[in-house]
């Protein structure tokens, strides 16, 4: 019998190559950059209760993930500029799960957030492409995680797109929306 799924890891768990090449590097921007488009796709047509209908059981409303995805994208631009200005600047985390249960992630319409990942979206990828090979082995110290390196860094985001769109496709199968 397959096995079915981790509905949590639709495209499975972050795994990063040993060693990370210009053509990773050119995919994962690629994918940075198409994701809003592809996350408004997956929005569209969906009414509001659907909007406020969990992407799995225990897990987030479609609402409340796009607010994360906007949190969490702000968050690594923000990283990526730091490490770019900074000697490997300790950055601290953010509690992902009391974000999302802050009003507004519970509220407030997610064209909102979209409409930021869009405008972000378009400022990393330009700045994304104008890092030479020295910039892309700066990096962050996280305070939680360690070390991360802005080119490891560009492939977990490309990743976090896709997983994310991933969960809203997912859940619109399985309803038939």
């Amino acid at each position: 019998m397959p096995e079915t799924p981790d509905p949590r890891y639709p495209i499975g768990n972050f795994k990063p190559p040993a060693t990370i090449n210009p053509e990773d590097l050119r995919e994962a921007i690629q994918t940075i950059a198409e994701m809003p488009e592809l996350l408004r796709e997956s929005l569209r047509h969906l009414d509001a209760a659907q909007v406020d209908t969990p992407y799995r059981e225990g897990g987030w409303t479609v609402r409340q993930l796009v607010h994360h995805i906007a949190d969490s994208h702000m968050t690594a631009f923000h990283r990526l500029r730091k490490s770019l200005t900074e000697d490997w600047p300790t950055m601290p985390g953010y509690d992902e799960k009391l974000f999302a249960m802050l009003h507004d992630s519970t509220a407030a319409p997610a064209e909102w957030s979209l409409e930021i990942i869009e405008s972000l979206h378009a400022r990393w990828v330009m700045l994304l492409q104008s890092l030479d090979e020295a910039q892309w082995q700066r990096g962050i110290k996280h305070a939680e995680r360690g070390p991360m390196p802005n080119d490891k860094a560009t492939l977990l985001y490309a990743w976090h797109s896709k997983h994310h769109v991933a969960h809203i496709m997912n859940l619109r199968v399985a309803k038939g929306w």
